[in-house]
């Protein structure tokens, strides 16, 4: 049987098995959800009526009178100011115009009989919710989903490990084979799953009724997402599998996988917690462990140039390539020591074929 034979047949199996497995199918199910409630929310909890500030008695009666709530002000320069500020919707000054950050509020016009005028004060301007939410949608699916499909890779290892299977598994499979087909096989499943949640947020998005701005920005960010994860998970998963190969059994693995862990776990928190740092981003958008999330984040936010996301995605490759082999070398250097855990300078200096 050739390597490549080979190789195909394990990914095949690792997929049959993956597709009966209860968490990965309730996982999936899970981030489904969870996407369409990411694009589904903003538009109902924007769907209420607008908070309208105004100096003018008589149009803040007729406002009022049409259900909006009305913020009275002594002047036009403090209407305008609430609505910089984010304590008003709308404003309604002198003309009348009706002043709005980045979206026209079609309730106050059309309370308004003379269909004044609308003067957005920054058009250009990301919904503070969604530029949160966007953010730390990315985040969390690169996250649970590297980190979850990551494990499986290491405890499908560490089981075989363990049970002794992987010495017939390489007694008539190369070592490379074997590596190849796991890597291959959640690869492609964990980009079908991300896939799948892409589908699904951007028609949430179109049937909430979103506005062609936002579908815009998104499907730029969404689509240089699946780009980064793809590169990103690869990027991972023969560390992954080394690291399942280091471990002698399941108790040992949590210890041992510690590394990967923070590699997968910091880039989440710091997107997460310096998303409004420009500097930081940018520097974020560039370190492979962290560029996934990083780079589409500031795709969305109109941040990044058009030649950005191809220099992180090369960035990527490139540490991808040396990862694979610093991971591929582990691993066959481990894979059949089962008396124990076996640490990463033993493994490294093992001389194994793979």
């Amino acid at each position: 049987m050739s390597t490549y034979a080979a190789a195909k047949l394990v990914a095949a199996r690792e997929i049959k098995v993956k597709l009966r497995d209860k968490t990965f199918l309730f996982s999936t199910v899970f981030f489904l959800l969870f996407a369409v409630a990411s694009t589904v929310l903003p538009a109902l909890l924007s769907g209420g009526a607008s908070t309208v500030a105004v100096a003018d008695a008589a149009t803040a009666a007729r406002l009022s009178d049409a259900g909006l709530e009305v913020r009275a002000v002594a002047d036009d320069a403090a209407a305008e100011k609430l609505v910089r500020d984010g304590s008003a919707d709308a404003a309604v000054v002198a003309g009348p115009a009706v002043l709005a950050m980045e979206d026209s509020p079609d309730d106050v016009v059309r309370a308004l009989s003379d269909s004044p005028p609308v003067r957005l004060l920054d058009p250009d301007a990301v919904d503070p919710f969604l530029a949160f939410a966007v953010p730390f949608a990315l985040a969390f699916v690169f996250f649970f989903t590297s980190l979850l499909f990551g494990l499986s890779i290491a405890q499908s290892v560490t089981e075989e490990k363990q049970t002794r299977v992987v010495e017939i598994l390489v007694s008539s499979v190369p070592t490379r084979a074997l590596l190849a087909g796991k890597v291959a096989a959640l690869t492609l499943l964990s980009f079908i799953q991300v896939g799948l949640i892409a589908i699904v947020a951007l028609t949430g998005a179109r049937l909430a009724g979103a506005d062609r701005g936002l579908l815009h920005l998104l499907q730029p960010a969404i689509g240089w997402f699946l780009a980064f994860f793809v590169i990103g998970f690869i990027m991972l998963a023969a560390i992954w599998a080394g690291v399942g190969a280091l471990a002698g059994r399941q108790e040992d693995l949590n210890g041992v996988s510690q590394p990967v862990q923070m590699a997968v776990m910091l880039p989440f928190f710091a997107v997460i917690f310096l998303g409004d740092n420009d500097a930081a981003m940018r520097v974020l958008s560039y370190i492979p462990f962290s560029a996934p999330v990083a780079m589409p984040v500031r795709l969305f936010n109109g941040d990044a140039a058009a030649w950005e996301p191809p220099l992180a995605l090369l960035i990527m490759a490139v540490t991808a390539l040396l990862l694979l082999v610093v991971g591929s070398r582990v691993y066959a250097g481990s894979l059949l020591r089962t008396n124990g855990k076996t640490s990463w300078a033993v493994a490294w200096r093992t001389k194994a074929s793979i």
